[in-house]
């Protein structure tokens, strides 16, 4: 028997090394509980030494009954069980466990399992490899091959950010394995993929923004759209608006509650972080847009009696069911398709406020607490170049004024 002391997050490890009756090298670990930055290396040695002594006087108290024998080969048959699974059933059971434990969010919940059950499980599952043989080599290839596939819907290959996607569920699960000591080290930390690169935000201009709005008068969304664009909301945002939202007498919109979808919508009485929770003042022609919807729901009640579908959210159709989020996605494209209009995403209603903002004089704290950004980098990153042409704007005023 040898051993050896090993850093791992942070913590000591014990790694006992030892021949078995076929005279095959083993390998385990033990975690010791001591933090590498309060705990000396010599301290841990003598830790060690301790544990070490304690390993090689088991087999002789085992002796003494029956019982903890059964009890020790009981727990080597179970370990041998553990490394034998297969790294893609491996994450089938991580997957299970998050949803089990209820340890992320239901959508974050949903991305994971598409893309584990899209990317990562077939391709395991075909190479039939084992957890504890999963290494750098192995997982470089798989990103390797991943990044040169090409999407189901055939335009081009997978994106820098869906490999990310990829490599972070793949880096979660072993992460996961790392904790339950079924490996010694997280493989996945070393692999590389494309980098991604910054983000340019598609968004409309002032005069393209009226033109759709003259195009979608009279649309089934032509108030959602507008609402959107106005409040430079998120898609889960607008369809997340209760008239508990509403306050006509403070003429204040607050938003309150989300409704997200990867796989199934979710209703959330939550936002998607602190900052998201904001309120806005209400024009005479939003607080219109309201009125005018609150009119609607109470005249398709009477009109659908019993068919109706009771709810309490501001967007809907006549019966009461509410938009569903690829509804709203796919007929926002297909209206600017139908009328000429260049192509953006409903996401990018959100960036077309943001841009009109900054063109106006807004800062990119404005914009931050404006589209409810957790910090202002997410802000700069996004829209830190149309800062820039505001600030060009501004300069060259003053240059005029004095030069």
């Amino acid at each position: 028997m040898t051993a050896s002391l090993q850093e791992k997050n942070s913590k000591y490890y014990i790694v006992v090394s030892n021949n078995d009756e076929d005279g095959k090298r083993t390998q385990r670990w033990y975690p010791t509980g001591l933090d590498v930055a309060t705990t000396s290396r010599k301290k841990a040695e003598q830790f060690m030494h301790k544990k070490v002594l304690e390993l090689e006087t088991l087999p002789r108290r085992a002796t003494a009954s029956r019982k903890p024998r059964a009890a020790a080969v009981k727990s080597e048959t179970e370990e041998n069980k553990e490394s034998d699974i297969l790294f893609s059933d491996y994450v089938r059971y991580w997957l299970s466990v998050l949803e089990k434990r209820k340890r992320v969010d239901v959508v974050t919940l949903q991305g994971y399992k598409l893309t584990a059950e899209k990317h990562v499980i077939p391709y395991f599952d075909d190479l039939r490899v084992k957890l504890a043989a999963v290494d750098k080599k192995t997982l470089q290839r798989f990103f390797d091959i991943k990044s040169e596939t090409m999407r189901s819907d055939g335009r081009g290959k997978l994106s820098a950010n869906s490999i990310k996607h990829i490599k972070n569920v793949v880096n979660l699960a072993l992460k996961e394995a790392v904790k339950e000591d079924l490996i010694p080290s997280n493989p996945c930390s070393c692999v590389e993929i494309p980098k991604i690169e910054p983000h340019q935000a598609n968004y409309y201009n002032a005069q393209q923004i009226r033109a759709l709005f003259d195009a979608m008068q009279g649309d089934v969304l032509e108030p959602l759209i507008k609402i959107t664009m106005l409040f430079g909301l998120r898609r889960s945002e607008v369809l997340g608006i209760k008239w508990d939202s509403i306050d006509f007498v403070q003429r204040r919109l607050t938003i309150l509650h989300t409704v997200s979808k990867v796989t199934k919508a979710v209703e959330k009485d939550k936002t998607k972080n602190r900052s998201s929770r904001r309120s806005f003042p209400l024009s005479d022609e939003t607080l219109e847009i309201f009125r005018m919807l609150k009119d609607q729901e109470e005249e398709n009640r009477k009109l659908f009696g019993r068919a109706y579908a009771k709810n309490d959210y501001v967007f809907k159709w006549p019966d009461g069911r509410p938009f569903d989020p690829d509804f709203v996605t796919r007929h926002f494209s297909r209206l600017l398709r139908n009328n000429g209009l260049p192509h953006i995403r409903f996401h990018e209603l959100r960036h077309s406020c943001a841009s009109l903002l900054l063109n106006n004089g807004s800062t990119l704290k404005d914009v931050q607490e404006y589209l409810g950004h957790s910090n202002i980098k997410t802000t700069a990153d996004i829209y830190g170049h149309l800062d820039m042409v505001r600030k060009n704007q501004l300069s060259d005023l003053l240059e005029s004024q004095v030069l």
